[in-house]
């Protein structure tokens, strides 16, 4: 079964010859090695470029190994890396004139001195290098600059919904249901019993993701970065900051962890892409504020594992993959705050925060998003947009509500639509 990633797929066919190391990065298991291996190795063959000029090199392979005079066994024993004389001499073999030639590495962190290689590669007018990589290092945020600057980062998401439904076998709205509980990793389209997709996500939350981040930041164990991320994954969509998560640490886990332990915990699970952080920013006063913020997991399904799939709110779990549908699509999404003066009970003026879910921006488009899993009545459809009415400004304001919704006008012009219906439309925002 393939599973199209166009959006992708053309970010690596626009980037083609620009000079620069293609790294594709993302989550473990989000699909960076199918992208790379299947999909664009076809699109490159479908072009018309030679076999003969594509060279894929796996470094967890021990076929590809054998080529270049190494053995998977040996360096797994001997816990080396992959001879890089090796593996360039092969690499000059291969090239045979000046036409361009495709370089496709995959697990390139398990080659050494791999950023010096790949470097030097650069300096090659007729080399289009694309590399990806799921170690702990390899996934860290920070890997562009292992490059001195000179690369160019695709990050991977898990599926899409739009992506998910169309491998899933079934209808639309048994397809949300699946996707609001399993999330979008590509191997769960390809289960089929319920318990398959538990013991996958459970099992790859634990020995994999986590196992890293122990592995990359020399941890004793994953025991209190493991129950961080229970809190966190217990408390997705509200506000928290360290002091608060220690707090909570001390009443809910009878454990003492300093703030800075927690902060240093937080920037590990981001820079492996477990989780995501949104800023809240301040809309009329125009700029961010650093503490409290709100985190997100990059997949829900993982997120879901994590508690064994308790307390699946299908308010908080609706937030989230709207806050990933935005990123998914490329805009930079914060927390909106409004603040704003008004007579309090007592009749004197006191300031009082509003807030709005996400503030989408892209360019000089911005779009304010409130996430209201029910509206059951005018109250609560004037509850959910009191934060737009207080903005006073004219960009697009949209309510998202669970049940399938095609988009409408609110009397006060805010755009009205179903989460289905959001999710499958990439223009859904232009309605």
């Amino acid at each position: 079964m393939e599973i199209k990633r166009d959006k992708y797929l053309n970010k690596l066919i626009i980037r083609k010859h620009n000079g620069l190391i293609k790294v594709i990065t993302g989550i473990r298991r989000c699909g960076k090695s199918y992208l790379l291996n299947n999909l664009f190795y076809n699109h490159l063959i479908n072009e018309g470029v030679s076999t003969d000029h594509i060279i894929r090199f796996a470094f967890d392979s021990g076929d590809d190994l054998d080529l270049i005079g190494e053995n998977l066994i040996e360096i797994d024993v001997e816990k080396r890396k992959v001879d890089p004389k090796k593996f360039m001499s092969y690499i000059s073999s291969k090239i045979k004139d000046n036409n361009m030639y495709y370089l496709l590495l995959d697990e390139v962190q398990n080659l050494g001195s791999f950023e010096a290689v790949l470097n030097g590669y650069l300096r090659k007018s007729n080399l289009d290098v694309y590399v990806t990589g799921s170690n702990s290092k390899f996934l860290s945020s920070d890997i562009i600059t292992e490059f001195e600057g000179r690369g160019d980062e695709i990050h991977v998401m898990p599926l899409s919904f739009s992506e998910f439904v169309n491998a899933y076998k079934g209808n639309k709205e048994d397809a949300l249901d699946e996707y609001f509980l399993y999330g979008g990793l590509p191997a769960i389209c390809s289960m089929i019993t319920d318990e398959q997709k538990v013991i996958y996500l459970q099992t790859q939350m634990k020995n994999v993701y986590l196992k890293d981040i122990v592995t990359r930041y020399h941890l004793n164990n994953d025991k209190n970065i493991g129950e961080l991320l229970d809190i966190l994954a217990s408390g997705i969509s509200t506000l928290v900051n360290p002091p608060k998560l220690a707090n909570t640490f001390k009443s809910v886990k009878n454990t003492s962890i300093s703030v800075n332990t927690i902060s240093s915990y937080i920037e590990y699970l981001q820079e492996a892409f477990l989780i995501s952080c949104a800023r809240r920013y301040d809309v009329k006063g125009k700029k961010y504020i650093n503490t409290p913020f709100k985190l997100y997991f990059e997949d829900i399904g993982l997120r879901n594992a994590r508690l064994n799939f308790r307390q699946i709110e299908q308010t908080h779990t609706m937030e989230n993959i709207i806050y990933n549908e935005l990123r998914y699509r490329g805009f930079n999404v914060d927390v909106g705050v409004v603040e704003v003066f008004e007579k309090n009970d007592e009749g004197s003026r006191a300031k009082r925060q509003y807030e709005i879910d996400f503030i989408a921006n892209m360019g000089s488009n911005r779009y304010y998003i409130q996430s209201a899993y029910e509206i059951v009545s005018e109250g609560k459809f004037n509850q959910e947009s009191r934060p737009f009415d207080k903005t006073n400004d004219s960009f697009k304001k949209i309510i998202i509500v669970s049940q399938s919704m095609k988009p409408r006008r609110s009397d006060k012009g805010y755009l009205v639509i179903g989460i289905k219906e959001f999710l499958l439309n990439e223009d859904s925002l232009e309605f």
